[in-house]
């Protein structure tokens, strides 16, 4: 199957991006984003399921469809990572966190990955106290807005483990040429 040699990626993270949208704008601006795909994308959002794996192509115009709609640039995907994080972290996902340390949970990254993406892998490095960095190899899959939700799901990942001032930089990023995206997680 064509499709899933690029990759697939879990039905959450299609349900979750379209929950950012009808709580951002409602159930007209969702029925705007589905509008703008073809009807088979649009039948397969509409019944996606959590635990199901999906094309990553899929997840891919799913987000053109979005950023297109929303009109918010880049940042509606740091947003959309964001409100992903504190649904998953707060109920399916909530394993990961653990005694509120953030070096806790980033020390997961490998198993968080795997919850999410069905080919490649993400390494954790300590840095220091306070800083870490993410590194993500060897995916079929690679998007610049799938990169940026990763920043802002980490971002709020680190946050609810009580991190404050968090910044989450993304150094490298294979859809700029890189061999690998690189995160730099920082915070007070």
């Amino acid at each position: 199957m064509a499709a899933e040699s690029k990759g697939r990626v879990k039905g959450g993270a299609i349900q979750s991006r379209l929950a950012f949208v009808r709580e951002h704008g409602g159930e007209e601006a969702a029925g705007r984003v589905l509008a703008r795909l073809s009807e088979e994308d649009r039948k397969a959002c509409g019944r996606a399921l959590a635990a199901a794996w999906y094309p990553f192509d899929l997840n891919e115009r799913l987000d053109d469809a979005i950023a297109a709609e929303m009109g918010m640039g880049d940042k509606v995907f740091i947003l959309m990572g964001e409100k992903s994080a504190a649904h998953n972290l707060g109920s399916t996902h909530r394993v990961f966190m653990t005694d509120r340390d953030p070096h806790g949970l980033l020390r997961r990254a490998a198993q968080i990955y795997q919850a999410y993406y069905d080919t490649g892998r993400r390494e954790y490095e300590r840095l220091g106290d306070h800083t870490a960095a993410l590194r993500t190899y060897d995916s079929a899959t690679v998007s610049k807005h799938d990169c940026l939700t990763v920043v802002g799901w980490h971002r709020k990942a680190i946050e609810m483990c009580g991190g404050t001032n968090v910044r989450v930089t993304e150094t490298k990023c294979r859809a700029r040429g890189d061999n690998v995206c690189e995160y730099v997680c920082e915070w007070a």
